[in-house]
């Protein structure tokens, strides 16, 4: 019974990367991309180790260890990459309609200089 729960658990963790993966092809931009791929790879994986944790139940500590490191680092390197790609944009000129960054970065900058 734990080999089917365990199953099916991975198996929805799988279709979170499949919908990631289609989500990399359909979204415009790199900000909406990284959106699609980092909230459902890191959902995917930790379904996915949390499957095969149930169904074997010796391997339990391991993957839940490694769906924690996943939840805290897939954020932070997606925000680390949005930041990058928000300051290669502006280099190249392109605009954005609302640059909520770009307007705090300048707020922070204008109270460094007071």
């Amino acid at each position: 019974m734990a080999e089917t729960i365990g199953a099916f658990i991975s198996l929805v963790g799988a279709a979170f990367f499949l919908l990631s993966s289609i989500g990399l092809l359909r979204m415009p931009d790199a900000f909406n991309r990284m959106q699609a791929g980092t909230k459902a790879t890191t959902l995917g994986s930790i379904l996915f180790l949390v499957g095969i944790g149930v169904m074997r139940p010796d391997y339990l500590g391991r993957t839940l260890l490694l769906a924690a490191f996943i939840a805290l680092t897939n954020p932070v390197s997606s925000n680390a990459l949005a930041r990058a790609a928000h300051a290669y944009r502006s280099k190249i000129g392109a605009r954005m309609s609302h640059d909520a960054l770009a307007e705090a970065d300048a707020r922070k900058e204008a109270d460094h200089v007071d």
